[in-house]
C-alpha cells in the first residue's frame, strides 16, 4: 500500500516560515473532529525550524531545517498510548482529540520533542500531515502548498519505492540511531548536521595583497588524505560533510611553481582558518 512520507530539501529552506504560517492558519482556531483540536495561538510550534550556524567571518553559512511530527513506523508515542495513538494504513500518525485529554504523559514520549501540551484543552498535540485535507483528496499539505522554493514535498510511495528513492537520492531521517523509522526525510542534512574547514590563500609581492587561485590543498588526518581541493578564484577552499568533534586535522597547501604551507586544524565546530599568506 502507498504511504504518505515528507521530503525536506534543507538547501532550499530560507526560514521564510511561510509553512509555519500555513500550517497556524489551517490549525489555529480550528477543529477538525477526528484528527485534532484547535491548535493554541501562542506557545505551539508544530512546524518548527531550527537554525545552525556555522563557522566564522569571513566564511560562514546558515542552514535551516523545518522539523514536525516524523509520524514514525515504531512511534514511541504509540507505544504509551494505547488506543490514544493511532497509524492509519497510510502511515499517518494521528492523537485522538478524545482518547487522549489528560494524557501530559506523552509529550515526554516523543524523543523528537515534537508531542506539544495544549494546557487549555489538557490535551497533546502534533502536527497531523493535514490528514483532513489528504482524505479530502488534496495531494500536497499546507506548508507545501505555501512554499515558495519547493523546499517541501508530500509523497505517497509504496515502502519499497521509497527505501529506493531515499538511496538514490542521498535522503536521511532525524536520529536514525533510535530506530522509530521516521516517514520525514532530509535532502542534504549535512549542512546541518556536519561540519567544514575552510580558509582563503593569499600571496603578497611587491607590497600587493592576492588571492591564489589553482592552489592543490589537502585535508590530512593520522597521515592518510581524507579529502583533496583546489582554491577558487577568490582563494577560498573548502571541505565539508565532516564530523563534528573529529579532531584533529593537518591542511597541507601546495601552489605550482613553488611555495607550500601546512596548518593544523582542530576540529569541533566548523572552522574558518581565515586568510593564509603563502
Amino acid at each position: 500500500m502507498q504511504k504518505w512520507n515528507m521530503i525536506i530539501d534543507v538547501a532550499e529552506c530560507t526560514n521564510c516560515n511561510l509553512c509555519t504560517l500555513a500550517m497556524m492558519d489551517e490549525y489555529v482556531g480550528n477543529a477538525w473532529p477526528g484528527y485534532s483540536a484547535p491548535m493554541p495561538k501562542h506557545g505551539h510550534k508544530w512546524i518548527n525550524i531550527l537554525q545552525k550556524e556555522r563557522g566564522q567571518v569571513p566564511m560562514i553559512d546558515i542552514a535551516y531545517v523545518p522539523t514536525m511530527c516524523n509520524h514514525c513506523d515504531h512511534a514511541p508515542c504509540m507505544v504509551k498510548a494505547g488506543d490514544a495513538v493511532k497509524k492509519r494504513e497510510d502511515g499517518i500518525v494521528l492523537i485522538d482529540p478524545e482518547k487522549a485529554r489528560g494524557r501530559k504523559d506523552l509529550v515526554e514520549a516523543c524523543p523528537y520533542g515534537h508531542i506539544w501540551w495544549n494546557e487549555e484543552l489538557q490535551l497533546p498535540q502534533i502536527w497531523p500531515f493535514d490528514a483532513h485535507l489528504l482524505d479530502q483528496g488534496w495531494q500536497q499539505t499546507r506548508g507545501q502548498q505555501s512554499c515558495p522554493t519547493g523546499a517541501m514535498r508530500a509523497v505517497k510511495l509504496e515502502d519499497e519505492d521509497m527505501a529506493r528513492l531515499a538511496r538514490e537520492q542521498n535522503l536521511e531521517v532525524m536520529k536514525p540511531e533510535l530506530g522509530t523509522r521516521p516517514r520525514v526525510y532530509y535532502r542534504n542534512l549535512w549542512r546541518y548536521s556536519k561540519c567544514f574547514i575552510g580558509g582563503t590563500l593569499a600571496t603578497e609581492k611587491n607590497g600587493v595583497v592576492d588571492c591564489i587561485e589553482g592552489a592543490r590543498v589537502r585535508l590530512v588526518k593520522d597521515g592518510r588524505t581524507v579529502a583533496e581541493t583546489t582554491s577558487d578564484n577568490y582563494g577560498d577552499f573548502k571541505f565539508d560533510k565532516l564530523e563534528e568533534g573529529s579532531g584533529s586535522y593537518r591542511v597541507e597547501i601546495s601552489v605550482t611553481g613553488g611555495g607550500a604551507t601546512s596548518v593544523e586544524a582542530d576540529l569541533g565546530a566548523s572552522i574558518s582558518l581565515g586568510e593564509i599568506r603563502l
